[in-house]
């Protein structure tokens, strides 16, 4: 191996160090066509902006918090059930507030709680949906979060849809039709019946209102924040652009759009309305409160004729990323990269394709473990060609190290005859010094891809593999501290699958042909502790496809030394 690609090789090592460790701070950048606001279409009687704080009431926002129970109890509720959801939707103010997950816990833990994804105002960290009309005449009374409908169903259920009605007393009733599908998909048509003499003109508008804990959110591959597709353009927006500790600074962001969906996006779960594709919108992310951002939209206005009936329909999603069904609801519903509500990353057309095979070969095998090696041994095979070529070629090359040796002894510093005579060594022997960093280029994206896999994909969220493995989508819990009683620095803390990772890269190093730089030989003696010590606080998914690909390695690599009569 010349000097040059030694270097190469060395340098591409650390790259993939450097990007890990880039990925992990530094989350991709996404470029924000950021607009300005703008009215939407407007009637004789008034100009109504794109929704403001004061278009609704905001409701004891500063009060001191109360406990869920104690929310949910204080006002008259209509019941949510399919198989993945439960919860309810307050009547006042017709606010779906209150929203947990079935099918999914907090921890591992037996008796651990639901994920609860929607929480009533005045709790904790408040959480919530709700949608209306914004007046053009503000004398035409509509429904606020204060107005309590009348609705004559007990149970909102996929079989058994609920129809919410609130009369305005000045000759005009709004309908409130709410469907829930087997899932999480929400339809709201929502209806006014002019009963009046006059022609009225109102604003859809919808709105999803959360209080988070801190907007210092640590750094992490998965973004957690503010998320849309407005126009085909992908919008990701952490809490903390558009936090103010002056809340007069108004920072809020503001898109013009006709179809799309926007929301709030945590690692596993998501929340956004699916906008109307025949009408324009404006779409609105904003900070309200100290830590309470609120997502919002108008529609165009809708002029209701008297003695006529007029709706707009909406759809919401309540629940898990879950991949496959996000895909079939972006077909189902036509919604504009749907899918993208996950966060697949730079190398979406690996790592997408990535997660459908592993859930084949999980279902196939029962195991997400299984699964995972099974994939580590099938790109394995897949680069067997690549692989021979690249382990023949090295080990050519550390058969000659001896001859290399005294071409070094012979040519001492002039560089230049030597690398002559290097090349002329290798041309020779028919060696190609730069086809063992092949291998490894492939295996960059290949590597990152399937850790974002491990990141992302709930399906892979506390799914066990063997022994203490409870959680292949968390680090090893088997750590040093734990089995040798040894208190240690987090840093240091490392778990048992890391070290056999670490120790099946270092096997791998000793098969190649070392470095003749004494600098270089040095940092790549390093590598496999470097790589043991930051992989071991990745998923151990992770660490357990790494380590067989090693082993997979080690095995043909060994094969091809004895062929080649290399010791």
């Amino acid at each position: 191996m010349t000097e040059d690609v030694k270097r190469l090789y060395l340098t591409l090592m650390v790259a993939l160090v450097a990007l890990f460790i880039f990925n992990k701070i530094f989350p991709k950048p996404v470029p924000e066509e950021q607009t300005p606001e703008v009215a939407v279409s407007q009637t004789s009687e008034a100009k109504p902006e794109a929704l403001k704080q004061d278009d609704l009431k905001i409701e004891d926002i500063d009060m001191p918090a109360i406990s869920v129970e104690k929310a949910l109890a204080n006002d008259a509720r209509l019941k949510i059930e399919n198989e993945q959801i439960s919860g309810s939707i307050r009547l006042k103010g017709a606010r779906l507030d209150s929203l947990y997950l079935k099918n999914y816990k907090q921890t591992l833990e037996e008796d651990s709680p639901k994920v609860e994804l929607l929480t009533p105002a005045k709790t904790q960290n408040p959480y919530f949906v709700e949608a209306g009309w914004i007046p053009a005449d503000k004398n035409v009374k509509v429904p606020n979060s204060e107005s309590v409908w009348k609705v004559q169903q007990k149970a909102l259920t996929p079989d058994s849809p609920v129809v919410l009605e609130w009369d305005n007393g000045q000759g005009i009733k709004f309908i409130r039709k709410i469907t829930l599908d087997k899932n999480y998909m929400f339809k709201i048509q929502q209806s006014i019946e002019n009963n009046t003499d006059k022609e009225i003109a109102l604003y859809p508008y919808a709105l999803i209102r959360r209080a988070v804990e801190t907007i210092d959110l640590p750094s992490s591959v998965v973004h957690e924040g503010m998320i849309g597709v407005m126009d085909s353009n992908l919008k990701e927006i952490k809490y903390k652009d558009i936090a103010s500790e002056d809340l007069k600074k108004d920072k809020a962001k503001s898109f013009k759009t006709t179809d799309g969906w926007a929301g709030f996006s945590d690692r596993y779960w998501f929340t956004a309305f699916i906008l109307n594709a025949e009408q324009k919108h404006t779409v609105k992310y904003a900070q309200i409160a100290e830590n309470t951002f609120q997502i919002d939209y108008v529609g165009e206005v809708l002029k209701i004729e008297p003695k006529s009936c007029l709706s707009n329909d909406i759809m919401l999603f309540a629940g898990a990323k879950e991949i496959k069904l996000l895909d079939n609801y972006k077909k189902t519903y036509n919604i504009n990269k749907f899918d993208l509500a996950v966060d697949f990353g730079w190398y979406y057309f690996l790592t997408k394709p990535f997660f459908y095979i592993l859930d084949f070969l999980y279902r196939f095998i029962g195991n997400m473990g299984w699964a995972i090696l099974l994939f580590a041994a099938l790109l394995r095979l897949l680069m067997f060609p690549v692989a021979n070529k690249s382990f023949d070629s090295m080990s050519k090359m550390k058969k000659i190290q001896p001859k290399l040796q005294v071409l070094q002894e012979r040519y001492g510093n002039d560089k230049v005859a030597l690398q002559k005579a290097t090349m002329e060594m290798y041309r020779k022997e028919k060696i190609n010094p730069a086809a063992g960093c092949l291998p490894m280029l492939i295996q960059i994206p290949v590597f990152f891809s399937l850790y974002k896999v491990l990141n992302i994909a709930i399906e892979i969220r506390h799914a066990p593999f063997i022994g203490w493995i409870k959680d292949l989508s968390a680090p090893d819990p088997l750590t040093i501290s734990q089995w040798s009683h040894i208190p240690l620095p987090g840093l240091l803390d490392i778990g048992v699958w890391p070290i056999v990772m670490g120790l099946t890269m270092y096997l791998q190093q000793k098969l190649n042909p070392a470095p003749t730089n004494k600098d270089q030989a040095r940092a790549f003696a390093l590598l496999p502790l470097i790589f043991t010590f930051m992989l071991a606080h990745f998923a151990s998914g992770l660490v357990i496809y790494w380590t067989l690909s090693n082993i997979l390695a080690l095995i043909q690599q060994k094969v091809i030394m004895a062929k080649n009569g290399v010791k």
